[in-house]
This record gives C-alpha cells, sequence and structure tokens, in this order.
C-alpha cells in the first residue's frame, strides 16, 4: 500500500499536478504560515483543508466514513501556496467524515506520511484522523452564557490539582461516570458514609481553580480497548487541540469528548471554580511519527551539531519554541483552549524548555483577552535545554516574566527534604537550619528585609518579583505525594519510622498552613485534605487504580483534616492579609518574628490589605514540645487556628505570650 501511494504521489509531480517546490538551505529558511493555523473549516457546502508543509512535494486530502480503518471514499490534491501551505476545498457537506493528509517528501527518510496536521480539532479514535464537525454543534445548552467566576487578583487564587480518574474513579465516589470528563458534572454525589464527592466536594473545600492533567489527546491510552483500564497522567501529546477520548463516554464519536469537556468547565463555572489545564507543549510523544514530523520534518524539534535531538525533556525529544511556526502554534493552540473551551488558566510543563520571548507573547495575548488568565509552569527542566541560558524560561529568569510564575521548590523541599532523597529531613522533621527557607516561602518568593537568602535552601537571590509568581506546594503529582513523604522520612520521638498517623496528621496540617498562609499562589495536590496516599510510589504515572484512586472513604475517617483544610482555606478567602498580591504591601506589612529553632513566626500588621483585623500573627511550631512565642504588641489576641483546629468564631484569648501545641500552627488576631 504504501509502495502505490509513493508511486501515485510521485506521478503527481512528474505530470506537473503540482508547483515545482522551493529550495531552503535549512529548515529556519521555511516560510510562516500566514493567517490562522487551523487546518479544516466546514460548512456544509464545502470544507476547506490548509496544511502548512513548505518540503512537501506534493499534498493531497483523504476523506473517510470512519475515524479508523477502511479506504478513503474521496481523495483531492491541494495546491502550493507561497507561505510553504497546501488548500484545497472539497464541495458538498462532508460533516461526520474523517480525515488524512498524505504528504509526498522525497528528501525526507520517511517519505510518505499520512497525518491529521498538527492543528486538528477533532479527532476519531485514537487520534489518527481529523474529524469534520461544525464546532457549534458541540456547544452545550447555556454555552454562549458560560462566564468566568470573578476574580480580582491572581493572589486570591487557591489552585487544587486533580487527574481525571484519581478523583472520581473509586467506586466510593457515588458517580455515575467514573474516570470521565462529565463526571464533574454529576450532583449531590456523596461516598457510602454520606460524604460529600465529586464537585460537590470541591464546592465545600473552597478551592477556586482546578487544575487537571494533561487532558488533551494523547497516546499512551488504546481508546479502542479502554476496558482494559490502562493508566496514563498524559504527558505525551498527539493531537494538542482536542480533548482525549478516553475520558468521554464514547471516544469513537469526535464530537462526545469536545461537548462533554466543555460540560466539565460549564459545571465548574457554575461551582464558582476556574479551570486550568496542563499543556505539554515542551516535547511530543515520540518523533518519526508526530504529526509535527509528518508535516515539517526537523522544523519543530531542537537538535544537536551532531544531528542528534534534544533531550530537554527527558522523553527523547525537545520542541523548539524559538522557530516562528512552533512559536505561532503554540500561541494559537492557547489561544483556541480559552476562546473555544472557555479554560481559564495554563500550567506549562517543563517551562524551562521554552524562550522567554514566546511566554511572553503568550502572557499579552491572554491579558488582551483577560487579565485573570492564570500562567505557570516549571521552572526547570530535566536536562540543560539547546537554548541560551538568558533566554530560558527558568526559576532564576523569572523576573523577566511579569505576570508568569513558577512552583516553588525552596519551599517544598524547605518543608519536607529534598525530592531526590526520600530519606532527607527538613522543617517538618523537626530539622533546624530550615527557617529562612520557610520565610522566604511565607514572603513569596520576593526581596524581603527580613530573609536572609545566604540562608535559603535553593536561591541565593529573590526569583519573583510579585509574589504571585511563586506557586507555594508541598506535593504534586508527580515525586511522592506529601503523606507519602512523611512516613518516608520522618522518624517517631523513638526514632523509629515510620511515624504513626496521629503525628502524621498533625505534620500535614503544619505543611498546608505554611503553604495556604504564604503570599505565594497556595496549590493543593487532589486527596491531600483527606490522608491520601499512593502507597509510596513516586512516579505514578502508568501505576493501576489501586495506587492512583482516591478512597472517599478516607474523608470520613479523616474529617477533622478536611475540615482544617476547609477552614484554612475559608479563613485565607476571608481575610485579604493573607493574599496582599504587591510585592511592596508584603514588605509593608509582613514582618518576621524573632523565634527559637524549628520555629517561624510572622505577623501581618496594620490592617493588612484593609483587613478587618488589625493585626494577624502565625506561629508554625515544628518541634516535638509546646513552644513559647512573645506577642508583638501588649493587647488581647483572640486565637482562631490552634491545635488542629480552625474557629474563627473563637473566643479564647492571649496576652503577651503564646504557648503553641507540638507540630502544629497557631493563628491569632487583635
Amino acid at each position: 500500500m504504501k509502495k502505490t501511494w509513493m508511486l501515485m504521489a510521485a506521478g503527481l509531480v512528474l505530470m506537473g499536478c503540482v508547483s515545482r517546490k522551493p529550495h531552503y538551505d535549512s529548515v529556519d529558511d521555511y516560510p510562516v504560515k500566514a493567517g490562522s493555523s487551523r487546518e479544516m473549516s466546514y460548512s456544509s457546502s464545502e470544507t476547506n483543508f490548509t496544511l502548512w508543509s513548505p518540503n512537501a512535494d506534493s499534498v493531497m486530502v483523504y476523506l473517510y466514513e470512519a475515524g479508523e480503518g477502511g479506504e478513503p471514499v474521496k481523495s483531492q490534491h491541494m495546491t502550493r501556496r507561497v507561505d510553504g501551505c497546501f488548500e484545497t476545498s472539497v464541495r458538498g457537506d462532508w460533516k461526520g467524515y474523517f480525515y488524512t493528509f498524505r504528504v509526498w517528501d522525497s528528501s525526507s527518510k520517511w517519505e510518505l506520511h499520512e497525518t491529521p496536521g498538527i492543528f486538528a480539532v477533532a479527532v476519531g479514535v485514537n487520534g489518527k484522523r481529523g474529524a469534520i464537525v461544525d464546532m457549534k454543534e458541540t456547544n452545550p445548552n447555556g454555552w454562549c452564557k458560560d462566564k468566568r467566576p470573578e476574580m480580582n487578583n491572581f493572589a486570591d487564587a487557591i489552585v487544587y490539582e486533580m487527574h481525571h480518574r484519581d478523583f472520581s474513579i473509586h467506586p466510593s465516589s457515588g458517580i455515575t461516570n467514573r474516570g470521565k470528563f462529565i463526571a464533574l458534572t454529576e450532583e449531590g454525589t456523596h461516598s457510602p458514609e454520606g460524604q460529600k464527592t465529586g464537585i460537590e466536594h470541591l464546592k465545600e473545600l473552597g478551592v477556586t481553580h482546578v487544575q487537571i492533567l494533561p487532558s488533551y489527546d494523547y497516546g499512551s491510552v488504546d481508546e479502542t480497548h479502554l476496558a482494559d483500564n490502562r493508566y496514563n497522567w498524559g504527558y505525551d501529546p498527539v493531537n494538542y487541540n482536542v480533548p482525549d477520548g478516553s475520558y468521554s463516554t464514547d471516544p469513537y464519536d469526535p464530537t462526545s469528548r469536545i461537548r462533554e469537556f466543555k460540560q466539565m468547565i460549564q459545571a465548574l463555572h457554575k461551582a464558582g471554580i476556574r479551570v486550568i489545564l496542563d499543556v505539554v507543549y515542551n516535547h511530543t510523544y515520540d518523533v518519526a511519527q508526530s504529526n509535527f514530523t509528518q508535516t515539517a520534518p526537523d522544523y519543530f524539534y531542537r537538535h544537536r551539531e551532531d544531528g542528534s535531538l534534544g533531550n530537554a525533556s527527558g522523553c527523547g525529544n525537545e520542541t523548539a519554541s524559538e522557530r516562528p511556526m512552533m512559536r505561532k502554534f503554540m500561541l494559537e493552540s492557547v489561544r483556541w483552549w480559552v476562546e473555544e473551551y472557555h479554560l481559564d488558566g495554563f500550567r506549562f510543563d517543563l517551562m524551562a524548555i521554552h524562550d522567554i520571548p514566546t511566554m511572553m507573547e503568550i502572557r499579552e495575548m491572554l491579558d488582551e483577552i483577560d487579565p485573570t488568565i492564570l500562567l505557570y509552569g516549571e521552572g526547570w527542566a530535566a536536562e540543560t535545554p539547546l537554548t541560551p541560558e538568558n533566554i530560558r524560561p527558568t526559576k532564576s529568569n523569572i523576573v523577566k516574566m511579569l505576570r508568569i510564575g513558577a512552583f516553588s521548590d525552596d519551599l517544598r523541599d524547605g518543608l519536607r527534604g529534598s525530592c531526590f532523597d526520600d530519606s532527607d529531613e527538613a522543617f517538618l522533621a523537626g530539622e533546624k537550619g530550615h527557617e529562612q527557607t520557610i520565610r522566604f516561602g511565607i514572603a513569596g518568593a520576593i526581596a524581603h528585609p527580613q530573609v536572609d537568602m545566604e540562608r535559603v535552601n535553593y536561591s541565593r537571590e529573590p526569583w519573583a518579583l510579585q509574589p504571585t509568581q511563586m506557586i507555594a506546594y508541598a506535593s504534586c503529582h508527580d515525586d511522592m505525594m506529601l503523606t507519602d513523604r512523611l512516613r518516608s522520612s520522618v522518624r517517631d520521638a523513638k526514632g523509629k519510622h515510620p511515624i504513626k498517623d496521629d503525628e502524621l496528621k498533625r505534620l500535614d496540617k503544619l505543611a498546608q498552613t505554611v503553604i495556604l498562609t504564604s503570599q505565594g499562589i497556595p496549590f493543593i495536590f487532589a486527596g491531600e485534605e483527606v490522608m491520601r496516599d499512593k502507597k509510596g510510589v513516586h512516579n505514578s504515572y502508568c501505576s493501576p487504580d489501586s495506587i492512583n484512586a482516591i478512597d472517599w472513604s478516607l474523608k470520613t475517617k479523616n474529617k477533622d483534616l478536611f475540615d482544617y483544610y476547609a477552614g484554612l482555606i475559608h479563613l485565607r478567602r476571608n481575610h485579604p492579609a493573607f493574599h496582599l498580591g504587591d510585592a511592596d504591601l508584603v514588605r509593608k506589612h509582613l514582618e518576621f518574628l524573632d523565634t527559637d529553632d524549628c520555629v517561624v513566626a510572622f505577623r501581618l500588621k496594620d490592617n493588612a490589605g484593609g483587613d478587618m483585623w488589625n493585626d494577624i500573627v502565625v506561629v508554625f511550631n515544628a518541634n516535638r514540645k509546646p513552644v513559647s512565642v512573645t506577642l508583638p504588641t501588649d493587647a488581647d489576641y483572640v486565637s482562631v487556628v490552634e491545635k488542629g483546629v480552625v474557629n474563627e468564631q473563637s473566643q479564647v484569648v492571649y496576652r503577651g505570650k503564646v504557648t503553641v501545641a507540638p507540630q502544629s500552627a497557631t493563628i491569632l488576631h487583635n
């Protein structure tokens, strides 16, 4: 079959059916596509196709009745344009059909390619063929009235990271469409013990944003065998601009995944929750079969001087965001998710692989659409990218990227120890020397006169200009989650290992008090609030449900922990002093108090941010014994967080000094 298609394509060239392709000395000389990156445009009278493939000898479009199998029912030659594109219009109403582009490139070692293109917005099962759909027909009822929940400042955000399958697949979730996008549209769901689950749980918890793991079409799950329960996080991109079919109720129907993704967004918005998508533009599932290679071999990837592929992703390749068409692709892809799917933010995987100009163009574009859309990422890469250090969006270069944030590994590891050593202890284990790192995290990674940068674990200079550029977290989907990490590193008072559950819970609460009183943006990993674990597995990207699923019976068992998280979130949202959102205001109102080892204390003074409370004092005690802290003013202070309980209506009063229980936090105000 391949040989037949090769001969047909070669014949078209010889018969003069295509214009002679231009010569390019290198891929850097390729022209940039004019107009939109979209490759398929449907109407009932014709469907227009455009493919950017500047080095191709010829391109044809093939139409199929199904998303897989069968022979094409129609083929049509595409005409070369001067901007490196091929285009054609197929007359008639082809809605419901599927398409591929057949690319003939005599100079490529792959020679004949079949691809849905790089910007397919609808696909068939497993994403091998693009689908011809009317996007307006994928909108759920009321979609035109869907609006983002109100948010005034990035500092107001409280992010909850979740995987669709983890969150709803366990039978205890009480959800009908378990593991699907629309699991988050079901109301009134609860565990057998009567605890709220699903979207009801999120509303009860009080988070402002849900960050979903990669949800576009990815390669490692076979959508034709979903009964096999193959699990993956989704960091293996195939089609970047269409939801993955494994989370839909019918992966064979190209409109199902689109409509159900929109229904999920709509339900979360109605619940007052914004949605952030984890995006992975830094690498592809593979190289030889990727849609990038099938359209423009070598262009979209970085190569070393010897011709080998760069590998900053650790996955065998790294994309070249600095090239005009890759940058254009990323910009238009992000815009597509915002405008078509109403997304409210983006988390960039291994953001440091990209380049600063591209990230800033994305930020500027988002600001034009809605300046409250969040944009942050990992300020590092798996290996050194093939770009100059000064243009890498690393954590140390965040100061060059205003309104773009990065995760704080400083604070994470200052709390629990290095992510590269499971036994490494830090502040939560009662190990002294981490106090300045905790201060740095509380201030939001900005310059603060009371933070000694020489004693911060990883950074010798502040790396954020504004506190909202720092994502504060104790654990996330990759690496051990907080419960597992504490079990692996902290020994009990007798030096035994692991610690008992009561101590584990105290430290869990202490850790999240640090996160939720930080001036950065707090970030919680799904299940931390019910003491979920993953049985010690670090990298559970392909582990079974027995490792990844959240057992919602834990919510009953650890109801006090959930109530503590929800109480802290409510406290933070009620009091602007905890999320000032401006570096100058933080320096003006945030004052650290002198304390003993393994204790960090601060106050937010003078009605910070217009707060109703004049003076707020927060104390973290990581010791296994009580500590006494002198209060900063000679006034009565009311304790609202103490001994693992949040109570904003508390009448407990302290004057002069406060005694803070072991391995706990106390918050007071006057």
